[in-house]
């Protein structure tokens, strides 16, 4: 399947997504204080993001359920699918993952008895993808586009064995599918708004979907982004792109492993505001924007 045809010969589409404002929504969000999953602040922001996203898309799929953690405790968890031309047949999807972690223990921490603020680490993908349908609510795309924000991705601990409360949402989202044909390929964004971003190829994704890699790649590097999307792999990392791809969605991951002097923001109080740019969100909401545009049925 040709994905981009010709990507060295044609001009780069227009620079429609705003940085700035993509900025703003991280500000908002980080209003709501942490979004963790069963307290005041993911309530209020779940409420919020149905109320945009109505405004903006053609139509709306939330998902609830109660997630039972592995201490037993009940979590009330929503995904919302926003949607534009819901009935084309073929469609892009992306997505990133709304909530923050409830205890910072990320190597750099200062304070472990707190919630992490979550300005990247959640905060900056729910700003490309409101970015995004900002938009395409201004100039609809000509395929089917899915705005995926899932929950719970950052809940409990990412050990082997011990996994089953992280990735909540997506994997929720792959176990109950919308109906129709699967999307022709996926992208998350996940801390993608550092002001010194580096974006390398996530391992996962060089594996399961190369030719979305290599198609991303390309288009970034022919609209200016050969710094920030550097041609380089990296390890492969657990992420909401991977129960996608185990039920045959060649998902990809767009993210910055490297937050901080050696990561010392990931996971901890530091990630706040003012670690971020809106140069940065602008970057990767042109790509976005960019694979939209470009995109054929």
């Amino acid at each position: 399947m040709v994905l981009l045809a010709g990507c060295q010969e044609v001009p780069p589409p227009p620079r429609e997504f705003d940085g700035a404002a993509a900025l703003r929504y991280v500000e908002t969000q980080l209003g709501f204080g942490p979004r963790v999953p069963g307290s005041a602040g993911h309530a209020r922001m779940a409420v919020w993001l149905d109320s945009l996203l109505r405004t903006r898309t053609d139509s709306v799929i939330v998902q609830r359920w109660i997630h039972v953690t592995r201490s037993g405790d009940s979590l009330p968890m929503v995904n919302l699918l926003a949607r534009f031309n819901p009935s084309v047949t073929t469609r892009l999807l992306f997505l990133a993952h709304w909530d923050t972690r409830p205890v910072s223990d990320g190597y750099g921490t200062r304070d472990s008895t707190v919630p992490v603020p979550g300005a990247n680490d959640g905060g900056s993908g729910v700003a490309i993808l409101l970015g995004m349908a900002d938009a395409l609510r201004k100039a609809p795309p000509g395929v089917g586009v899915d705005l995926l924000f899932v929950d719970g991705e950052d809940y409990g601990s990412f050990d082997a064995g011990q996994d089953q409360d992280v990735l909540i949402g997506s994997r929720y989202y792959a176990a109950h599918l919308p109906a129709g044909e699967l999307p022709r390929y996926a992208v998350l964004f996940d801390m993608v708004g550092d002001r010194d971003l580096h974006i390398l190829r996530e391992g996962s994704s060089v594996t399961g979907a190369p030719d979305v890699v290599e198609m991303v790649w390309a288009l970034a590097k022919r609209i200016g982004y050969e710094d920030i999307f550097a041609a380089l792999d990296t390890g492969s990392i657990t992420d909401d792109h991977i129960p996608l791809q185990q039920v045959g969605i060649r998902a990809i991951d767009i993210i910055d492993l490297d937050y901080g002097p050696t990561n010392s923001w990931h996971h901890t109080p530091d990630d706040t505001i003012d670690k971020l740019s809106s140069a940065s969100l602008q970057a990767v909401g042109d790509v976005a924007m960019a694979l939209v545009r470009e995109a054929r049925r």
